[in-house]
């Protein structure tokens, strides 16, 4: 089909020009071969009209009338500079974080930079903070990932104002940053306060499975271990041999390592140990052979306390210690028990519903509105000591954000059960209620159908006040590790260590009430 039948009418402007006629037209083109109903060469007319052809083939006209499109012109110079304001529409999500980044306490990330200004300028800090927690509110964690959007996706230009960090920088400011940003979650949480969006009468307790950074294959006992170090040991040390010959002096290691109440003593011990690393914790090591170093001490290290716990509880025996039931005489081993991840030591091989994998246990409490107030993240699967320190953990961090209610009851599922400390929390006048049998078992143990704590337990579950309260339970957390684990994405962590996957942790709960936190509506008013 031909293209649009233009009149003369409609390219008097742009014949003008041409010409550099002001005035009216010249008589020579009034009076020419052609009248005004004549077809023109559309050319002329670029500007204002398509192409002929567009980008799906030609383009079709209505008989009697001239196509008419919107131009699109992507050489169009800016007259004027771009406003940023203009990019992102009201109430956009870019918009709610940077307002909620100039209210929050930065300082702990301003003291890490030189207050005299020497040096390169970095990045300013706020700016990074608002990029780290937009990409992680979007599901975005990959630093290679965030400096692709920055190029590309309109509210990241926003964020940073046009500025493009790298990936290296990212992930730079993400790991010397890793307890300011996780210190974040207080004051997100004082902002859903302010909102009145915590309510924490009912509080749920649960944790999920999060696949750690490091290969389930890379879990190696202490044999395997032991060989892995002698061998990339000797790959390092022969061309050196070859090289330098006996001139060194340097030689190979020899090659490594050529009841109820005991069991009581030695969990304490190794519970000891496990809190001893959470509070001295250090970030795993890049490199390989560090990395193999520090699981073997810590293997070591495990053998070590075992065989001290052991020696303290003969000694208490020896010292008229009365142990109940049969004494069965126990001794240590000489090398270390059990297996380590070599890719990320503090790592465990955990069971999920996909089966097990290499990964943590990531816990959060949270109230009936499926707002995050407490996150924290253990080795291993089991829960069973875990239920008073979340709890004590929770009124910790409602008292730095300002809310004066207290926990009233407290839910939590089977895998929390431990009888001493629902005792506790009982004896705090927090109803606690923990369902003692669990929901794999097709029936409950027989100690757990006897024991009068396991009755009491089930008898309060299944009166009308029980059963209104645990009913909650599920619809209170579950939600919220569906929506952070398959809606955002965020079903494995990026970095590695038990003190590193805990300031993550805290980040993408914080993450979780900031988008609860915009979607309730317009921020509070400061002061």
């Amino acid at each position: 089909m031909e293209g649009p039948t233009l009149l003369l009418g409609d390219c008097e402007s742009e014949l003008r020009t041409r010409l550099g006629v002001a005035g009216a037209m010249p008589a020579w083109v009034r009076s020419g071969p052609w009248s005004t109903t004549d077809r023109l060469d559309p050319q002329p007319c670029l500007p204002r009209r398509l192409f002929r052809k567009g980008l799906s083939g030609p383009g079709k006209t209505i008989s009697g009338m001239a196509q008419n499109f919107i131009g699109v012109d992507r050489d169009q110079a800016f007259l004027m500079p771009p406003s940023l304001q203009e990019w992102l529409p009201e109430g956009h999500l870019a918009w709610c974080l940077l307002d909620v980044v100039g209210e929050m306490d930065l300082s702990g990330f301003y003291a890490r930079y030189r207050p005299d200004g020497w040096g390169r300028p970095p990045y300013e800090p706020s700016m990074m903070v608002a990029l780290i927690l937009y990409s992680y509110c979007k599901g975005q964690r990959s630093s290679r990932g965030i400096e692709r959007e920055c190029w590309e996706d309109v509210a990241y230009r926003v964020i940073c104002a046009n500025l493009t960090p790298d990936h290296v920088t990212i992930n730079r400011f993400r790991s010397e940053h890793q307890d300011a940003l996780a210190e974040l979650f207080g004051q997100v949480l004082r902002l859903c306060a302010k909102a009145g969006m915590v309510n924490v009468g009912t509080i749920a307790v649960d944790g999920t499975r999060v696949a750690a950074n490091a290969s389930k294959a890379q879990t190696v006992d202490y044999e395997k271990l032991a060989r892995t170090i002698l061998e990339e040991a000797a790959e390092v040390d022969a061309p050196e041999d070859e090289l330098y010959g006996d001139r060194r002096g340097d030689e190979l290691p020899e090659r490594l390592s050529t009841r109820w109440g005991r069991q009581e003593w030695l969990r304490e011990a190794k519970r000891q140990l496990e809190q001893e690393r959470a509070a001295e914790a250090q970030p795993v090591p890049r490199a390989r052979a560090p990395r193999l170093r520090e699981a073997k001490r810590r293997m070591d290290e495990e053998l070590w306390v075992e065989q001290r716990a052991n020696a303290a509880y003969e000694a208490w025996r020896a010292h008229g210690g009365r142990a109940f039931g049969k004494v069965t005489p126990y001794r240590p081993p000489d090398r270390p028990a059990g297996q380590i991840n070599v890719t990320d030591p503090d790592s465990r091989i955990v069971q999920s519903r996909h089966g097990f994998i290499q990964g943590y246990t990531a816990q959060a409490v949270t109230t009936k509105d499926q707002i995050v107030i407490c996150a924290d993240v253990i080795c291993g699967g089991n829960e069973r000591m875990s239920l008073e320190r979340l709890v004590d953990s929770t009124e910790h961090e409602l008292e730095r954000a300002g809310v004066g209610e207290g926990v009233e009851v407290a839910l939590a599922d089977a895998g929390f059960w431990n009888t001493d400390q629902i005792g506790r929390l009982t004896g705090r006048g927090i109803k606690t209620l923990v369902n003692p049998d669990s929901a794999g078992r097709k029936s409950p143990a027989e100690t757990r159908q006897r024991k009068p704590h396991y009755v009491e337990m089930r008898e309060q579950l299944a009166s009308e006040e029980g059963k209104e309260h645990y009913s909650q339970r599920m619809v209170m957390i579950e939600p919220v590790f569906a929506h952070i684990k398959y809606n955002r994405r965020v079903d494995r962590f990026q970095r590695r260590g038990l003190a590193a996957c805990r300031a993550e942790w805290k980040l993408i709960a914080t993450t979780h009430n900031l988008l609860k936190l915009w979607r309730h509506g317009p921020l509070p008013i400061p002061g």
